[in-house]
């Protein structure tokens, strides 16, 4: 009987030793689990998420042109070979586009698909009932189907005659009718006697069916039809007494017979285009986004086009000659043009540095995880704290203890690991980094042996509670390594800049816990100092609470150092992620503000006068400005020296001001008279690095000009927008010389390297400037008009900057659920001694009220402390990275975006840890009530 009765308490005690245990044990796994899966697939991700931006860039890239454009003249079929005459030019271009498609290469796994396939004849004249049109007949495989008519049908594919469709917009504008008759007559498309019939009219909204014979096209209803021959949805007009003599100018769908028929009445020579779109899905994206794939996406890019030509004709040199065939027509080889190598190298500069920012994000993650792993091991070691130094005192080793805590937390961290691993291979995409997720497992599941040997050793049994011999010393030595490792870490980082290969990156993860290590040492060594002084006017008053709470504030400093770590780097990490997503957002349309340069620009006006001047006339536009660029080499009138490659910009700076008054560029040139009546016969110019009444000597064509500097050029002037769309392909260190157009008289059109027109206008009629230039490039003989509305929406479209905030975001959301996991198990671990000098004051008389305000205000000075550190890190965290973090990489423009922080995120963050404190505290001082004092004050217990 008396050994039952000695067994079974031995029992009970056990059983209480696990379920008091099994909180811990869950806690513990869970973030083994959610550790181990963020470390496992940490890489997977960044793959993943670098093919899910790759992807939308491309898509952002194709959106108004393929990526690849293939063409070929072709001339008109033998005369000598009667069934050439009735041969189907659609099934004769079939073959051509089979053969080109089939030479992409293998390894783009079917994306690289035919988009369309165009034939566009010159214009021809033609009356109609709103006046004389220019009409350009256009056969496209992408054109729509007959969903998209909403009255008469297309053109027939083996119909009698010319027969035209064409859109409601144009039926409306040039008065047309369902089977009107319109007499072709020569234009541009010399040699044709014809009449065309209508013979459809169809809606250019995108709401149609794809024809028949499109294959792969891309967009439903023929959208990037509209935007690449913008005619077809709609007419231009003409300004009034044009020197073409048409009133409006027009495009007309056509059937790919018609196409043979006129080019054979006309003996022309027409170009056949086909589109060539290169659509990655996000698996196949990911194996081409990092620096070894972007490497062979470029050698695939431009061997292709060799491919496709060597297929399509032979290995011939091309001359200019019809040495190939389309059917019966004599072709020339394929010529092709792509953007896509270009766009490929911005998105790898761009992403080398989202890569960076995503990591960060990652490796600030994993910090806080391993913290909160570390206040839940220190919570496990205080609550058996007691019992273990009773089995120290009987003899038991801190090293049997400390590997008995292993082996009893070994089946939960297992059970973590396991969960962590599945979850991560759940996820599509490459295998999980198995390695990193056991590291992290096995770091968790060393804290809590490790932790509990430091508590039990023979050092800390010896001397008890008092504190260890030479303590302040080995504080302060740790705390200049700490600093010193901060400033190594960054130094390091700026040097080296971003790895150049994706995967882990062991420096740039340290960063974060380095420099939030880094500003807890100082924040624990200043803050107490205020909360001291405070306390010490707090002395004056009468009440007690506030000298009570304040005292143990600054005292407890160094103890809270964990939690104050906690809250830093997760305050760090979120401001920082707003931080980078605001500034890369308004960075974006700053950039596309400068490459336009006004409400719409127009590029290459000296090319197109014609162009220009229509574009000038078109409703909305209230202003035009000209600027106009030449890169000079100047030398010194006097001493001969070298001023250095500089470009010379004019400006029509009157205009410019009326235009828009706020202008830098402008107010400078008015300030120095540039824009009053002009002396003499020098040119007068602001320079950089130049001072007034210099003199400067340029040559052109054998002429030398001199050039008068009128003053130093402010600074401000080189981030004017006007100067963006001449300045943009310019380096932003070259030096700038800016002048009046009107004293660039002297210099032809013609020598200027690049002009842009600048349109002002509130409410631009943007669907008539497109329909003048189109928004594909291809036709880089018309130039380029550019409208901010549009280039605003396709930078807030971007797919990097959506990939960065969706995995910041997400980054950001689980730091916070583990930083508040943290503080609360560090408030369990403080909460002992709280109460305990609660108790003592409830002895004296303190009363629920002045309680809770007790445990606020003692809480208080860390939570600002927590809550100013992780800000002020957050926000100089882009400056301390430096080249590590190039942000202009992701915007363009004349400089480095400006910093936009995120102030609603910033506020949100602070306000919800003061809802957490507020509400630690009211929970605290409901279970102190609750609890009698005999259970917090005992006889022996050590007081604070």
């Amino acid at each position: 009987m008396k050994v039952r009765r000695s067994v079974r308490p031995l029992r009970w005690v056990a059983v209480r030793e696990v379920r008091a245990d099994v909180p811990l044990l869950v806690c513990l796994a869970v973030l083994v689990a959610l550790l181990t899966a963020v470390a496992a697939a940490g890489p997977g991700l960044l793959e993943r998420l670098a093919g899910r931006a790759l992807a939308s860039r491309l898509e952002q890239e194709q959106q108004v042109e393929p990526g690849i454009l293939f063409s070929a003249r072709f001339e008109p079929a033998d005369s000598a070979d009667a069934d050439a005459w009735a041969s189907d030019l659609a099934e004769d271009l079939l073959p051509v586009t089979e053969v080109i498609a089939n030479a992409a290469p293998d390894a783009l796994n079917g994306g690289l698909v035919h988009d369309s396939t165009r034939v566009e004849l010159p214009l021809l004249r033609t009356a109609a009932g709103a006046g004389e049109v220019g009409l350009g007949l256009v056969y496209a495989s992408d054109a729509p189907g007959r969903g998209a008519y909403v009255e008469g049908r297309p053109p027939a594919r083996r119909g009698k005659g010319v027969e035209i469709a064409v859109s409601t917009r144009t039926r409306d504008a040039l008065k047309l009718r369902l089977g009107q008759e319109l007499p072709l007559s020569p234009g541009a498309l010399e040699n044709v006697q014809a009449t065309a019939v209508v013979v459809g009219f169809f809606t250019a909204d995108g709401s149609g069916s794809k024809g028949a014979d499109a294959k792969g096209a891309g967009a439903a209803g023929g959208d990037r039809l509209w935007h690449e021959v913008p005619l077809l949805a709609g007419p231009s007009r003409f300004p009034p007494r044009s020197a073409a003599g048409l009133d409006w100018e027009a495009r007309a769908l056509v059937a790919p017979g018609t196409v043979t028929a006129l080019q054979a009445q006309a003996g022309a020579v027409l170009t056949v285009t086909w589109g060539m779109r290169l659509d990655l899905d996000e698996g196949t994206a990911a194996r081409f986004a990092g620096e070894r794939g972007q490497g062979e996406l470029q050698r695939l890019l431009v061997r292709y086009p060799d491919d496709a030509r060597s297929v399509f004709c032979g290995d011939i040199a091309d001359y200019g000659g019809m040495f190939c065939e389309i059917g019966p027509h004599p072709a020339s080889t394929l010529q092709h043009s792509t953007h896509l190598p270009d766009a490929l190298a911005d998105f790898g500069r761009q992403w080398r540095q989202g890569r960076a920012v995503i990591s960060f994000a990652l490796a600030s993650l994993l910090v806080v995880g391993l913290l909160a792993a570390a206040v839940t091991a220190l919570l496990a070691v205080r609550r058996s704290l007691d019992a273990h130094r009773l089995q120290r005192a009987r003899g038991a080793s801190a090293t049997g203890l400390a590997l008995a805590r292993a082996v009893h937390t070994a089946p939960a961290v297992l059970l973590g690991l396991v969960a962590g691993i599945a979850a991560a291979r759940s996820l599509p995409g490459p295998s999980p980094a198995y390695g990193q997720a056991l590291l992290v497992a096995g770091l968790v599941w060393l804290l809590l042996p490790a932790l509990t040997w430091h508590a039990l050793r023979d050092r800390t049994a010896r001397t008890g509670h008092g504190p260890a011999p030479h303590a302040a010393g080995r504080r302060l030595t740790a705390e200049a390594v700490v600093l010193l490792l901060a400033a190594a870490g960054v130094v390091a980082l700026r040097t080296r800049g971003t790895a150049a290969e994706a995967g882990p990156d062991p420096l740039l993860a340290a960063v974060p816990a380095l420099l939030g290590l880094a500003t807890v040492a100082v924040l624990v060594r200043c803050y107490p100092l205020p909360v001291r002084i405070l306390a010490r006017f707090s002395a004056r008053r009468r009440g007690v609470v506030t000298l009570i709470a304040l005292s143990r504030a600054a005292k407890e400093a160094p103890a809270r150092a964990l939690a104050l770590l906690v809250l830093v780097v997760t305050l760090a990490g979120a401001v920082f992620g707003g931080f980078v997503a605001g500034t890369l957002a308004e960075g974006r349309r700053e950039a596309a503000g400068w490459q336009v340069g006004a409400d719409a620009s127009y590029l290459g006006a000296q090319r197109s006068p014609a162009v220009a001047e229509r574009l000038a006339q078109v409703r909305g536009v209230r202003e035009t400005v000209s600027v106009r660029q030449l890169r000079v080499d100047p030398t010194s009138a006097t001493s001969g020296s070298r001023y250095g490659i500089a470009s010379l910009v004019g400006i029509d700076g009157a205009r410019l001001r009326a235009a828009a008054p706020h202008s830098p560029a402008a107010r400078a040139l008015d300030a120095a008279g540039l824009t009053g009546p002009r002396p003499g016969t020098d040119v007068r110019v602001l320079a950089t690095g130049a001072r007034a009444g210099d003199r400067l000597t340029i040559t052109l064509h054998g002429r030398k000009m001199h050039l008068r500097v009128a003053g130093p050029l402010p600074d401000d002037v080189l981030q004017d927008p006007a100067l963006g769309p001449v300045r943009g392909t310019t380096p932003s260190r070259e030096r700038l010389l800016l002048a009046d157009n009107r004293d660039l008289t002297a210099i032809g059109a013609s020598d200027f390297e690049g002009s842009s027109l600048l349109l002002y206008g509130p409410h631009l009629d943007v669907q008539t400037l497109r329909s003048l230039v189109p928004r594909a490039g291809h036709d880089t003989a018309v130039g380029e008009l550019r409208i901010r509305s549009e280039e605003q929406a396709d930078a807030a479209a971007d797919g990097m900057i959506s990939v960065l905030r969706a995995a910041h975001t997400m980054c950001t959301a689980l730091a916070v659920l583990l930083a508040l996991l943290a503080l609360v198990l560090e408030l369990l671990l403080s909460a002992e001694a709280r109460g305990r000098t609660t108790a003592y004051l409830r002895t004296l008389g303190l009363g629920n009220r002045a309680t809770s305000a007790l445990h606020l205000l003692q809480l208080l000075p860390m939570v600002v402390a927590a809550v100013a550190g992780g800000t002020a890190l957050g926000l100089t965290l882009p400056s301390l990275l430096g080249p590590a973090l190039d942000l202009r990489e992701f915007t363009g423009g004349p400089a480095a975006p400006t910093p936009h922080p995120d102030l609603l995120l910033t506020a949100a963050l602070g306000a919800g840890l003061g809802v957490l404190v507020v509400v630690a505290v009211g929970v605290e001082t409901w279970i102190g009530r609750r609890r009698g004092l005999g259970a917090v004050l005992r006889l022996g217990r050590n007081g604070d």
